[in-house]
């Protein structure tokens, strides 16, 4: 990448303006510490005139050589691996099959660091990798609105969430839906949970409690989610409907970002003008003395 962009005559900022996406971005995708989406590949692709290189490379690369998922999760992300279908109804957290790496490097951050942080972050990116290739499996998602009112990582790591999701939400084995808050008509689950479809027809009902997954393939209990699920997504907003709100959502948290930005240049320019009143010579005043009136 950093070939073609220096072949186009192009600073890391100017691609980056581009693309468009901050260019310390940039700066850690060429240097290898940073995995790409195959979006982010196919536009620089378009923007160097590379004939689709970049996005060759990135199918050919194994990304995530290696993994080690928690214990717990480890036979959730083994379905992942197989599942023919995957639908979901996620509240208060974006689920990770549709996670950016910096969201999910907040979400983590509260629990581990260093090494330990970073592995967790490429396990979690690791599972997606089959849901985002060509003829990846059908992923039906319900998001509740929390999940996108719940600010993880700050304004401008909310905003790029959304603008994944709207990218995500293009790809013909992906629907993503918002159930909007307010309307007491939509019965939701009690929690999150998702439907899993493995092959030759078995079926799965997944859950999660704290650091722990539960399982379970009762068909009269899978059958009973499997219609509140079909419910849910009939009334919650369909899926243009739900671009909609998150670009909305998106615009907001865009908003917030450049007012938390001014405010910050307004107080370092407050600081300045303090800080020159305080270094400005001081001349003496002829005061007058107590019981002298002055003329």
């Amino acid at each position: 990448m950093r070939h073609f962009r220096e072949a186009a005559l192009l600073t890391q900022e100017a691609l980056a303006r581009q693309i468009p996406c901050d260019r310390s971005h940039v700066a850690r995708v060429e240097a290898g510490t940073r995995v790409p989406q195959d979006s982010f590949a196919k536009v620089c692709d378009e923007l160097l005139g590379t004939g689709g290189v970049l996005a060759r490379l990135w199918g050919r690369i194994d990304w995530y050589p290696q993994v080690e998922h928690p214990d717990w999760f480890r036979r959730r992300a083994e379905m992942d691996e197989v599942a023919v279908t995957l639908r979901e109804y996620q509240e208060r957290v974006i689920p990770g099959l549709l996670q950016t790496s910096d969201y999910a490097r907040a979400l983590s951050c509260r629990y581990v660091s260093g090494v330990e942080l970073e592995e967790r972050v490429r396990a979690r990116l690791s599972r997606q990798q089959r849901f985002l290739a060509d003829g990846g499996p059908l992923y039906v998602v319900v998001l509740d609105e929390s999940c996108l009112r719940n600010v993880v990582g700050g304004p401008a790591a909310m905003r790029d969430q959304c603008a994944h999701l709207l990218d995500l939400a293009r790809r013909p084995n992906m629907r993503i839906q918002v159930a909007p808050a307010g309307p007491l008509e939509i019965v939701r689950p009690s929690g999150s949970m998702s439907l899993i479809t493995l092959p030759e027809g078995r079926h799965w009902l997944y859950s999660e409690s704290l650091n722990r997954g539960h399982f379970t393939n009762d068909p009269a209990l899978y059958e009973r989610y499997n219609q509140l699920y079909d419910v849910l997504r009939a009334d919650a907003l369909s899926a243009p409907q739900s671009a909609d709100l998150i670009h909305a959502t998106m615009e907001r948290y865009g908003h917030h970002g450049q007012e938390r930005a001014d405010l910050v240049q307004e107080q370092l320019q407050r600081r300045q003008r303090r800080q020159l009143h305080r270094n400005r010579p001081r001349f003496p005043r002829n005061r007058p003395r107590p019981g002298q009136q002055e003329p």
